[in-house]
């Protein structure tokens, strides 16, 4: 109970503080240039309800702070006049000041610098990241591929190291996960660059996908493939007593070798196995010394909290040094300083926002699941995830955020700033305003579609959690 209330605390506190600096950073973005144009700021609000915090600047703009961060505004003289001479509402000595009273191209410049502040604000989390951190991880070597797989059928083989995926370089695991979820819902192949250990020439692997994991909404690119990264030896370190494994006759040190005729190359895919085989009886080979032994194991049934039915034996697995796992020669980090940041951090924050840009045009055209919108719940949860495994991976998920809410908002939908954008450029070709009702109009359906959004990623998040 303590530990769930915790849990949950850590959540909300990690989502107020993670959409807390998104939404400032994006109003900022309006605010600054909004101020550089000359137009007067008369408000300047971070979220929604009743205020919590309200004062008045030397500037005489209104700085208000409220409850809920899922958003905020900043409101400016005349923002609601829709050309310069509804613009007779503001006070004769003002009208210089007011919104509408500004060049197309300077409410353009407007509507655009919250989304532009959210991407600026990604390329300075990356550049910190690479500066701080670096770039570590595991050079992306096959450590097994599941018989009878994808992979295995299209040719990879355990020793192989990817190098590229479809032209694209990857160092580490990491880039490759990456190249293939932006992949998702596509039909074709994927082509793997890789190298054999015996090897320095470079060969291509075409591996077939079909609609890849467009149901998915926990996208384990490498696992439908059949591909494992690093895994632990399936090595059993002991067993609980009078559980399935042991009344099999199981003992420890067993090295698992076949479970109902397929290989086991690792402890996860020996796991996946057990979990999805409840009640069933299997086959087992285990190597014991310098014998290999056949036994009969039938999994017991375990029902989980969330209703889900697994297969448990009551077996603990041998625990390996990291590195033993991961020699050092198979270990990747590259360092950066303050200048050779800049341009990865760049290019990290434009490849992110093609991602998110390409992901939402695969959800509106079905080629993958709408149930990955995500909504304030599952946010909250990743964020708080994200804060407990350390600051770089915390950041990164603030960066990816940044980018999404960024990319989001230049979408053409009005009461997006995309939408007041595309009524600026209609501008500039009619040279004339878009006409009050078709703003108006264009309104109810962008809260229209705005809504139906919400509504959806709400549902998905309670639905995660059913």
């Amino acid at each position: 109970m303590v530990e769930n209330l915790i849990e949950i605390t850590t959540s909300v506190l990690a989502l107020l503080v993670t959409l807390g600096i998104l939404v400032t950073v994006h109003e900022f973005g309006h605010f600054w240039v909004a101020r550089r144009c000359g137009v007067k700021v008369l408000k300047f609000s971070i979220g929604f309800g009743k205020a919590v915090k309200t004062w008045v600047g030397k500037d005489g703009v209104e700085y208000v702070i409220a409850p809920i961060p899922l958003g905020g505004y900043v409101r400016m003289l005349g923002q609601e006049d829709t050309s310069v001479a509804d613009a007779e509402a503001v006070p004769a000595e003002e009208q210089e000041k007011s919104f509408a009273s500004k060049s197309v191209w300077q409410r353009m410049a407007i509507s655009a610098a919250g989304p532009a502040a959210n991407f600026l604000l990604a390329v300075v989390i990356f550049w910190i990241i690479n500066i701080a951190f670096g770039t570590s991880g595991v050079a992306p070597v096959i450590s097994s591929v599941t018989e009878g797989s994808v992979a295995e059928r299209a040719g990879l083989v355990p020793g192989d190291e990817i190098i590229a995926i479809d032209g694209e370089p990857t160092l580490i695991w990491q880039q490759v996960a990456l190249q293939l979820v932006g992949r998702m819902g596509e039909s074709g192949s994927v082509t793997f660059s890789v190298r054999g250990p015996e090897s320095a020439a470079a060969r291509d692997v075409n591996v077939p996908i079909l609609s890849f994991m467009a149901d998915s909404t926990d996208p384990r690119p490498l696992k439908a493939l059949g591909i494992t990264q690093v895994d632990i030896p399936a090595v059993i370190e002991k067993l609980v007593e009078g559980e399935a494994g042991a009344q099999a006759g199981l003992l420890a040190g067993d090295r698992i070798v076949r479970v109902a005729g397929k290989r086991i190359d690792g402890w996860t895919q020996w796991v996946e196995i057990i979990r999805a085989s409840p009640e069933l009886e299997l086959e087992v080979e285990v190597e014991r010394g310098n014998q290999l032994i056949e036994l009969r194991l039938t999994p017991a049934l375990s029902e989980l909290p969330d209703g889900s039915r697994i297969g448990i034996i009551g077996a603990y697995v041998q625990q390996v040094d990291y590195d033993e796992l991961v020699p050092r020669e198979m270990r990747r980090e590259v360092k950066y300083n303050v200048l050779s940041a800049i341009v990865p951090a760049i290019t990290e924050t434009y490849e992110k926002s093609v991602f998110v840009l390409v992901s939402i045009k695969k959800m509106i055209v079905g080629l993958i699941s709408v149930k990955n919108i995500n909504g304030p719940i599952t946010i909250a949860q990743v964020a708080g995830e994200t804060a407990s495994y350390g600051l770089n991976v915390y950041l990164g998920f603030l960066a990816l955020l940044s980018i999404s809410l960024g990319v989001m908002n230049l979408m053409p939908i009005p009461i997006l700033d995309g939408g007041h954008i595309l009524y600026n450029l209609i501008e500039i070709v009619t040279r004339r305003p878009v006409p009050e009702k078709v703003q108006s109009f264009g309104l109810q359906i962008g809260l229209l579609l705005i809504s139906g959004i919400m509504v959806l990623a709400v549902y998905n998040d309670v639905a995660r959690l059913l």
